[in-house]
């Protein structure tokens, strides 16, 4: 296989097991062994002992890159390329034994988008790791970066994609989110959209702001949703 390129109480083997839920019940036992005996040590159950604080900084972030903070951000450290090559590496090489262990087929790619390092499955049809609405790949994404945390120590903004599915849905939320600017924008009442995540709501913040208008997110997840506002 090449290589070109987080509550309650949680364990690594609570976190597989959701990652690969529903029709890969027999996926999830062979991922959860193989990650309490991963010889890279990536994930061993006995060792992590702060894999809640883990899980818990990555939905943090996950809500801060979707813009839910009102608050201006802080100015980042400009980005390190070695680093995020590093982070690259790791993650494909954590997602590459995911795959091993689950007995899926698919090569690994790396790319940087943006300020942050993308790793991608492509290559055969992979729809068991995307799952409903992208839920398993969203826990796939969290494992990775717990992964790559482990291995740099420093928190990672990482994005893994799987066939394609984030380049597609990206597409169609920037244009649900469009719609609804200018359907808000006529009408002057707020929309509520339905519950995303944080992936989600971050392309459609990026939409609604391009069209001109405010939007904010409201609830808890999983049922956190944007909500877009007429000009003030």
């Amino acid at each position: 296989m090449s290589q070109a390129e987080n509550a309650g109480t949680v364990t690594s083997g609570d976190v597989a097991s959701q990652a690969l839920a529903g029709d890969e019940a027999d996926s999830a036992a062979r991922v959860e062994s193989g990650l309490d005996h991963d010889a890279d040590g990536l994930a061993d159950a006995e060792e992590v002992d702060d894999v809640e604080d883990l899980v818990d900084d990555a939905e943090d972030e996950a809500d801060d890159e979707a813009g839910d903070d009102e608050e201006e951000a802080s100015a980042e450290p400009p980005v390190n390329p070695a680093e995020l090559e590093q982070e690259s590496e790791i993650a494909a090489d954590y997602v590459e034994g995911l795959l091993d262990v689950a007995d899926l087929d698919g090569d690994i790619d790396m790319d940087v988008e943006g300020d942050r390092a993308l790793v991608s499955v492509v290559g055969a049809t992979l729809d068991e790791l995307i799952g409903a609405r992208g839920e398993v790949l969203e826990a796939l994404q969290e494992l990775t970066r717990l992964a790559v945390h482990r291995q740099t120590g420093n928190r990672t903004r990482i994005m893994l994609d799987v066939g394609g599915y984030r380049a597609q849905r990206r597409s169609e939320l920037t244009e649900l989110g469009r719609d609804a600017a200018d359907e808000v924008r006529s009408s002057g009442v707020p929309q509520r959209l339905e519950a995303m995540t944080p992936f989600e709501r971050k392309v459609v913040h990026d939409a609604v702001a391009a069209a001109g208008l405010r939007s904010e997110s409201e609830g808890e997840e999983p049922n956190r949703r944007v909500v877009v506002f007429p000009v003030s």
